[in-house]
């Protein structure tokens, strides 16, 4: 093997070491932050699936420039094949993901309480009467407080509890989920093909 093929395998497992490892952490962590409600995070995630997902781009052109154009061996185009497969993939992630920083801040915003209003005027006071008979009787406008007995001695319902953190962006995590699952098993026949033939 001449320096210069030295210089490409060097440049072509450097790039697989250093893009890879990250590219894929990065993938498979997102589904567990988007059901957390995390979106800072998953926006992050998504920055760093966008920039070693680029960093794969020199796996690939070191690749085929080791190959010296010897492209009429099976295992080699297969893995060519395999490569750009996984690379539409993760154009897939990461579309997902962006849209599920969207979707989590748009949950993110509603969830926030509205802004505190004025004090409602001070209610007249209660009779003995009423007093002694522990009654409350809600003043004109003002609603009765949830649980609380109304005059025909029924309780307002309790509001309904809120949906989980990740809801609003479940389609998209099962979809990186699977992806992320599908790419990382692409990279692994890729590996096996590679050693098996070298």
């Amino acid at each position: 093997m001449s320096s210069a093929d030295r210089l490409l395998l060097f440049l072509h497992l450097g790039f697989a070491i250093f893009a890879l490892g990250p590219l894929t952490a990065a993938t498979m962590a997102t589904p567990r932050y988007i059901r957390r409600g995390r979106p800072g995070i998953v926006r992050y995630l998504n920055r760093a699936t966008r920039i070693y997902g680029l960093l794969t781009l020199g796996i690939f052109l070191f690749g085929a420039l080791l190959a010296h154009g010897r492209f009429d061996q099976m295992w080699l185009s297969a893995s060519m094949t395999l490569f750009i497969v996984a690379l539409v993939l993760l154009v897939i992630v990461e579309r997902d993901q962006r849209k599920a920083v969207h979707k989590l801040e748009v949950a993110e915003a509603e969830r926030r309480p509205a802004p505190a209003r004025a004090a409602p005027p001070p209610v007249a006071e209660t009779s003995a009467a009423e007093a002694a008979s522990g009654d409350s009787v809600a003043a004109p406008g003002e609603t009765p407080a949830p649980g609380a007995a109304t005059d025909a001695g029924t309780a307002t319902p309790e509001p309904a509890s809120r949906a989980p953190l990740g809801e609003p962006a479940k389609v998209e995590t099962g979809r990186i989920a699977t992806i992320s699952g599908v790419v990382a098993l692409i990279w692994l026949v890729i590996l096996v093909l590679m050693v098996w033939n070298a």
